[in-house]
């Protein structure tokens, strides 16, 4: 007799891919920033010659996150280390669940506008949607 209970598979693992950590790096402007999302929503973010600051995401941006998070199969992606193609390339790169990959990669498509919100909104001083803490 078959058992009632179901079974349940699923190709990427169940979570909110947070702490995640967005970075910004070279381009023109030689860019070196950094945002980390702890999972209780409070980005850190670091930038080059400027003091670290804490801010907490507003509820709206951090859902956007986590949601754009959810949709990429992490269980699959390949693991990079993102690296320079040509002078001035700006390197925007994610890093969670323990890999790294470029934003242009296209299993990361689904965090793209989130991430280019979240380099807007986190960058120092923080924007409207990131409060200091």
């Amino acid at each position: 007799m078959p058992s009632s209970s179901p079974t349940v598979t699923q190709s990427t693992p169940v979570g909110t891919a947070l702490p995640i950590t967005v970075s910004r790096t070279g381009g023109f402007a030689g860019f070196d920033d950094k945002v980390t999302i702890g999972t209780d929503g409070v980005a850190t973010v670091t930038s080059r010659g400027k003091q670290t600051v804490r801010c907490k995401l507003d509820a709206t941006l951090l859902t956007t996150i986590q949601t754009a998070a959810q949709q990429v199969d992490w269980a699959s992606l390949t693991p990079t280390k993102p690296s320079t193609r040509h002078p001035d390339d700006m390197i925007l790169a994610v890093t969670a669940n323990g890999k790294t990959a470029r934003i242009e990669d296209p299993q990361l498509k689904p965090m793209s506008e989130s991430v280019n919100q979240l380099l807007t909104q986190a960058t120092i001083p923080p924007g409207k949607l990131c409060k200091p803490v």
